[in-house]
């Protein structure tokens, strides 16, 4: 069932990965065993001698001698903390310790600081955060504040009930029901816009918003249905998605606006390999079975 409704995605795709570092050696990346490491040093040979001329946030992560990455911390499969082990993991907590690996920045001096949905734009503005990976949708109204690479995966959104719930998809809301997803997502305002009588709530973390459902305070989670796959997965016997996937959202690494050094970078990064991505993607949501085809980077 999730293979099937997965492949009805407007196609998931990741473009294909290489390590590319400007005027300098170019390291290369080979997955581990298949299995990686809970670190994920494995999986990546961290690049020597980097220079990428003309980028600001280059410069800065050269001084500060580490690189500072904005995520998610509550998406099983893309990204996730275990408040237990502490071990960061999913297919976006790879990419970007792949991207900071062709920066020639090794795992130990890489810091991963939470940034929730409505903050992001504002964390990339300031300068507190390098990059963000976290399946952030890549807009036009974003990108007057900041610039993208990528995109490097395209999903399509869903909504996640109450496995005795009666809706079946998207046509199924109404006035009566209540849609919850993460505050400041294009999800929600897919919502607002498109089915303006139904009632929405915000939270913080999608985490958030799945508890809710549980609890019967809310009736559907609406944002990625890769991300509502990954809850569902977890809780097969109370939660499910339903319906077919109702909008398009394709996936970018968040950057400074103007270091156009450093999106090239990325981009090239994600243009020349295949390899390396696709043990990454198998590792994180290969259990799911699904075909994947690759973007063009815009």
């Amino acid at each position: 069932m999730r293979k099937t409704r997965i492949g009805a995605l407007a196609i998931i795709g990741i473009a294909a990965l290489a390590l590319t570092a400007c005027n300098s050696g170019t390291p290369t990346a080979a997955p581990s065993d298949g299995e990686g490491t809970d670190e994920g040093t494995a999986w990546f040979e961290v690049a020597e001698d980097v220079t990428l001329e003309g980028s600001p946030t280059f410069d800065r992560i050269s001084d500060a001698g580490k690189v500072v990455v904005g995520v998610k911390e509550d998406q099983p499969g893309l990204g996730y903390l275990d408040v237990v082990t502490k071990e960061r993991t999913g297919f976006d907590i790879d990419i970007a310790r792949w991207i900071a690996a062709s920066l020639g920045v090794d795992e130990d001096n890489i810091e991963f600081v939470r940034v929730d949905s409505s903050a992001r734009e504002q964390s990339i503005v300031n300068g507190d955060i390098d990059y963000y990976v976290g399946t952030y949708s890549i807009t036009d109204k974003r990108k007057e504040q900041i610039d993208f690479a990528g995109p490097y995966f395209v999903t399509g959104q869903g909504l996640l009930v109450a496995a005795d719930s009666d809706i079946k998809s998207v046509d199924d809301l109404s006035a009566d029901t209540t849609v919850c997803s993460a505050t400041g997502s294009t999800p929600i305002q897919n919502i607002r816009t498109n089915y303006p009588e139904v009632k929405t709530v915000e939270f913080n973390g999608y985490s958030d918003c799945v508890e809710a459902l549980s609890s019967g305070t809310v009736d559907a989670v609406t944002t990625d249905e890769a991300i509502l796959i990954g809850y569902a997965a977890q809780d097969p016997d109370n939660l499910k998605v339903v319906g077919e996937p109702f909008s398009e959202e394709r996936y970018g690494v968040g950057l400074a606006k103007g270091d156009a050094a450093l999106q090239e970078h990325i981009n090239t990064l994600f243009t020349d390999g295949g390899e390396i991505w696709q043990a990454i993607f198998d590792k994180n949501l290969g259990s799911s079975g699904i075909d994947v085809k690759q973007p063009a980077v815009d």
